[in-house]
């Protein structure tokens, strides 16, 4: 079964779980191109494990695998794939301590996050498991007499699952519990700096007892990436795409999937809005904030991107929000007293490092951070407040993706509205008042898919999740949504003789 042993010493407790290779049709492989890619720590910029460099060579096989393996799983009942996944919902959180550490090592993020993310990823196998066996059609009143109209679900096919690296494991369930409870099989291509985490759950989803073909990982490179994805887009045999990523490579894989006509679910960039009253109460706002703006270094597209506080509270509420930040200990994620540690590619340094500068430049003021950190020489910023922000500053257009936070001032909700609005995205909105009658207006009309009033991260199972305009179209969960993004509905139309 091609076990591997890691070049360095993880300490897991199941050394089988580690692989690192891919995963096909229920074979452990190499690439065609016999090439491999080094997978880096980030916390210590230090080459840890190796995988096989898949290529758009490699997509014909993964595809006809899971498709042949589509034509027997389709059949199964829906209590059959509820009890699949009821399997594999155990054993990812049998394993949990041993996911948790790759994810360290793949993402940096600090230890507790990574079991939060084994928690978040898990909620999504056992909320899907319900959801298989809540799969229903409907009948609907003819204006014909002796008429009957009624309508099935079916499974689409094979679908591709394109994965980021900011929540690797969450991301895959989210997509592979869906399509797993619909009766769909899948192809997985996890990122390049996050391989391992998806093969770890490929040798789970086996264990489970999924048939062969059902659950395929083609982990690739950078350079590769673009041919492969678009190897899957193409491929007349794979029925859907999901993607998370950023908008400028969902609008590529978009124009991928038109010639084939493919159902697409795309979750793109965020730059969400976090719009704070004079009323609010400000030590719940900052509570939900922190996590929010600082978990995983502010790597996450639903994070709070732009901070428009009104101009009653502006000042106190900086403070507050700097006494907060300064109590974040950086470090190595596998650390346990570490709360936040570092991007997860050097280029996001760059990136976070070049906003600083430019708010400085346009007037802003750094109150806390604002430098690189050398840290075990992994890829450290600190945790960064600036203030005076204004609308002419990088950090007012670009999602920041890292560790920085800037606060706008406003004076009027219909300000507040205007800036929050100001921006191609729609994916996540963010409001704290204690008016009834404002938190429902800003709901009604803050430009995004999901809006959190009172409330920070509310991502959850149960919930729908997806945004609008440059955000991307599609849920990704929520009961019936989410699961119906991998089935089509049949109409069926009967004509009775000797009935009305």
């Amino acid at each position: 079964m091609g076990e591997a042993v890691s070049p360095i010493n993880l300490n897991l407790k199941h050394p089988e779980l580690f692989r690192d290779q891919a995963y096909v049709n229920g074979k452990w492989i190499e690439a065609k191109s016999g090439k491999r890619f080094d997978i880096v720590d980030p916390g210590s910029n230090q080459k840890f494990a190796s995988c096989p460099d898949m290529a758009a060579e490699d997509a014909d096989d993964a595809v006809k695998a899971a498709h042949e393996a589509f034509q027997v799983f389709r059949t199964f009942t829906p209590r059959t794939r509820a009890d699949l996944l009821a399997k594999f919902d155990a054993l990812i959180r049998e394993h949990k301590d041993d996911l948790a550490t790759i994810l360290v090592y793949e993402t940096g993020k600090p230890l507790v996050e990574a079991y939060g993310e084994i928690e978040y990823a898990a909620s999504f196998t056992r909320w899907f498991t319900g959801e298989a066996e809540r799969v229903q059609g409907a009948t609907f009143p003819a204006a014909i007499p002796g008429r009957r109209i009624f309508t099935i679900k079916q499974p689409l096919g094979v679908t591709a699952a394109l994965v980021p690296w900011n929540f690797p494991i969450a991301m895959i369930l989210r997509k592979a519990g869906a399509a797993l409870a619909a009766g769909c099989t899948m192809v997985a291509k996890p990122s390049p700096e996050t391989p391992l985490s998806a093969l770890s759950l490929a040798y789970l989803a086996e264990k489970a007892g999924y048939p062969q073909g059902v659950f395929n990982v083609l982990p690739t490179t950078l350079t590769n990436t673009p041919s492969l994805s678009e190897a899957l887009c193409k491929h007349p045999l794979v029925k859907k795409v999901t993607f998370t990523g950023s908008t400028r490579v969902g609008k590529i894989l978009a124009a991928h999937c038109a010639d084939g006509l493919k159902k697409l679910t795309l979750e793109l960039g965020g730059n969400c809005p976090f719009v704070v009253f004079d009323d609010a109460n400000l030590d719940q706002t900052i509570d939900a904030l922190m996590p929010l703006k600082f978990r995983h270094a502010g790597q996450a597209c639903i994070t709070a991107n732009r901070v428009y506080v009104q101009r009653g509270i502006y000042d106190r509420f900086a403070n507050l929000l700097v006494e907060k930040t300064r109590q974040i200990r950086v470090g190595h994620g596998i650390d346990k007293t570490t709360t936040m540690g570092p991007l997860t590619v050097p280029a996001g340094v760059d990136k976070v490092a070049g906003q600083v500068e430019d708010a400085k430049k346009n007037g802003g003021t750094v109150l806390t951070g604002g430098n690189r950190m050398k840290l075990n020489n992994g890829y450290f910023f600190e945790p960064t407040i600036i203030t005076n922000a204004s609308q002419s500053m990088k950090i007012a257009s670009e999602e920041t993706f890292g560790p920085v936070l800037a606060l706008f001032p406003f004076d009027t909700e219909e300000e507040a509205v205007k800036l929050a609005n100001d921006t191609s995205m729609g994916l996540a909105s963010y409001c704290f008042t204690k008016n009834v009658d404002r938190m429902w207006r800003m709901f009604e009309n803050l430009e995004a898919g999901m809006i959190g009033l009172n409330s920070g991260n509310s991502s959850a199972a149960e919930s729908p999740f997806g945004g609008i305009k440059d955000s991307g179209f599609g849920k990704e969960s929520g009961k019936d949504v989410a699961i119906n993004e991998y089935l089509i509905t049949k109409t069926g139309t009967l004509t009775l003789e000797g009935q009305y």
